[in-house]
């Protein structure tokens, strides 16, 4: 029996929506992070992209400086990154401690020195995933990917074959080392961000990029 263009459209766009349901590999709690064993499950906003995180109250406006660690790139056998080379990792991990010191310089003066109204901020890189060339970007234009995509994008989800990267932020008092905050996150590009399909790191770097500008509106 034939099936008019109509019907088929509608079993692309249904299929399209139950995949995007299934879709994503949610970072663990990673054991090897230090403050792990304090971070509950996310329950509030954004638990799809930051499921694990530990909370204080704490009056962000009192700091002024921020000391940024060295990016750890994580070695534990629960890490995510797949196959991906030593080299990228590095690179990425590069990356990243380059954004996040230039986003967070918007906020506070970045200094080596321990005093009052510093924070210190550990980032440690716990996964990332490469945007599989061409594929990434035919699919956000094909019938099978184009439909998914469109799905996923309104629900802030990842991209078919789209690059990711997961990571941990903690967030201490400088002064007295106490623990303020810490989060495990999952960030990637929009799913109809075709720029962040050109380069396998490219998708993984839009996602650091995102991060950085969440720390930044958190601090504020």
């Amino acid at each position: 029996m034939m099936t008019s263009p109509r019907a088929s459209r509608s079993m692309i766009l249904l299929v399209a929506v139950v995949l995007a349901g299934c879709a994503g590999d949610p970072p663990p709690r990673y054991s090897g992070v230090s403050s792990a064993s304090q971070m509950t499950v996310n329950t509030g906003k954004e638990a799809d992209k930051i499921p694990y995180r530990f909370v204080t109250r704490t009056d962000w406006k009192k700091y002024h400086n921020i000391i940024i660690d060295p990016v750890t790139v994580y070695q534990g056998a629960d890490n995510q990154f797949g196959d991906l080379p030593q080299s990228d990792r590095q690179q990425l991990a590069r990356y990243m401690q380059n954004k996040f010191a230039e986003t967070l310089r918007e906020r506070f003066v970045e200094t080596t020195g321990v005093s009052p109204g510093t924070l210190r901020l550990k980032l440690t890189l716990t996964g990332a995933a490469t945007t599989t060339q061409v594929v990434g970007t035919v699919t956000k234009f094909d019938l099978a990917g184009g439909p998914y995509n469109i799905v996923q994008s309104i629900r802030g989800g990842r991209g078919m074959f789209s690059g990711s990267v997961n990571y941990a932020a903690e967030i201490y008092d400088a002064s007295t080392n106490q623990l303020l905050e810490s989060y495990i996150t999952h960030q990637y590009p929009n799913a109809m961000n075709i720029g962040a399909t050109f380069g396998s790191m490219s998708a993984a770097e839009t996602g650091v990029d995102k991060g950085a500008d969440q720390l930044l509106e958190l601090l504020k």
